[in-house]
């Protein structure tokens, strides 16, 4: 327990960074043993693995790297569960520079990838959205033998479907159906997403978003062996994750999703990024006449679709018919009002703290990435008396969050733009916190995989 406390207490600096504080540099230094024992926090294999654990379910994946180097320096040798863990730790964070070099040191040591482990590295690059790297891996696989499984398959369909290159995730399909696999439900997310990034987009995006929710509904569960997903579960890594669908970070969260409705998840949510309120209506139609109701996401990101084409009025009515009805969400009253900031319209700026407001009265309050998003996106008012801004800024301070500092730096310079004395409390509050954030976020050793 002491161990995993300390791992909780790093706060974004490891033993390398307290060393030079105290002016002693590298652990290449003479130290005594009291300093030395004052700045480890690991001392043997499985020790450093709860510590990149906690780091990897903290989701701080740029200091991986750095625990990794002080697991070396301490001669302490890693294991193939390190590499796991901390593969599955830039995958999460979508750090594929970093994931490739723990793929390298795996090598060196006599350590071959597995099959789980290139699913993680493939799916690494469908988040960066690197589907060349993917392909690569692929060869690479087949040169060492290493059997391609379904979840292989997914893996390589989804991160082909990030840069909408859909002659090839044809291909994989061809592959899959040539190996005896039936396609499945992330198998048709990842055609509709293939279709959806594909650019230039043309008439014939929409209606295949249309067809492949209908081919859908007669899908066949991919064939796989019981420990397929072992893995996965062990490491807490979701197959909405592990195929980089948009419901990924909602996976976990009770009765926000419906997991039957894969397909309209991802067909909502391509419609909200084409701005195509027709397809996303016939895309509800449907729903209903499959006998289904809405969940959080679906309404989430009807709402947004709508607020992308200008029609606020849709909005707050698919939002009120599902907050009268259903539990909702923060995540949902964050939507409706970051949508009706778009355009800065002066109904839409009072739709957004009014919405802001209800929220408030119902005792949900913003975490630090829906309040940094939310101020981020008010900052860029450059009319009107940037009172949503502001009261997005003091639902923070109650809370004591501070703001990431992109959004703090746009908020200091809207207050800039508008004639504000320059001792006046608000503004010296904000430039205080800009200056701390500045200096808090300077260069650290492995500069070249910071977030």
């Amino acid at each position: 327990m002491g161990l995993l406390k300390n791992s909780l207490l790093l706060q974004g600096q490891l033993r390398h960074a307290t060393a030079a504080a105290a002016g002693v540099g590298r652990r290449g230094v003479a130290t005594s043993t009291e300093e030395y024992m004052r700045r480890n926090y690991a001392n043997n294999v499985s020790e450093y693995n709860t510590v990149i654990g906690s780091l990897v379910q903290q989701r701080r994946p740029y200091l991986l790297r750095d625990a990794y180097d002080d697991m070396i320096l301490d001669g302490v040798q890693p294991v193939r569960d390190t590499f796991h863990n901390l593969i599955v730790g830039t995958m999460k964070g979508s750090r594929m520079q970093d994931a490739f070099y723990f793929r390298d040191q795996m090598r060196e040591m006599g350590l071959q990838p597995d099959v789980n482990l290139y699913n993680f590295l493939i799916s690494t690059c469908g988040k960066c959205q690197n589907s060349d790297a993917a392909i690569l891996l692929l060869e690479e696989m087949k040169a060492h033998g290493v059997k391609l499984k379904g979840e292989t398959y997914i893996c390589l369909l989804n991160a082909l479907a990030a840069t909408g290159r859909t002659d090839q995730v044809y291909a994989i399909v061809r592959d899959m159906t040539a190996a005896g696999l039936g396609l499945n439900k992330f198998c048709y997310a990842g055609l509709i997403t293939a279709f959806k990034n594909k650019t230039p987009t043309s008439e014939d995006t929409t209606a295949k978003i249309l067809e492949f929710v209908q081919q859908s509904k007669g899908w066949q569960y991919v064939e796989r062996v019981a420990n397929d997903s072992a893995e996965n579960i062990m490491m807490n890594v979701s197959e909405e994750e592990l195929y980089n669908l948009p419901t990924a970070e909602y996976a976990h969260r009770r009765g926000f999703i419906f997991k039957q409705l894969t397909i309209y998840h991802v067909a909502v949510h391509a419609c909200a990024d084409l701005r195509s309120k027709e397809t996303l209506e016939a895309l509800l139609d449907m729903l209903t006449k499959d006998g289904f109701t809405n969940d959080a996401f679906i309404v989430m990101h009807a709402v947004r679709c709508y607020l992308r084409c200008g029609d606020i009025d849709s909005a707050v009515k698919m939002f009120e018919e599902f907050s009268s009805s259903k539990p909702t969400p923060a995540e949902l009253y964050v939507k409706l009002a970051e949508g009706a900031m778009i355009g800065y319209t002066p109904r839409g700026m009072q739709l957004a703290q009014e919405t802001l407001e209800k929220m408030t009265k119902r005792n949900l309050f913003l975490n630090p990435k829906m309040g940094t998003d939310l101020l981020l996106a008010a900052s860029g008012e450059k009319t009107g008396g940037y009172t949503t801004a502001n009261y997005i800024w003091d639902l923070l301070q109650a809370r004591k969050i501070i703001p990431a500092l992109p959004a703090v730096e746009a908020y200091h310079k809207g207050l800039k733009e508008r004639e504000i004395p320059s001792d006046d409390p608000r503004l010296l509050n904000v430039a205080h916190t800009l200056d701390n954030l500045q200096l808090r976020f300077g260069p650290r050793r492995n500069t070249h995989s910071q977030p």
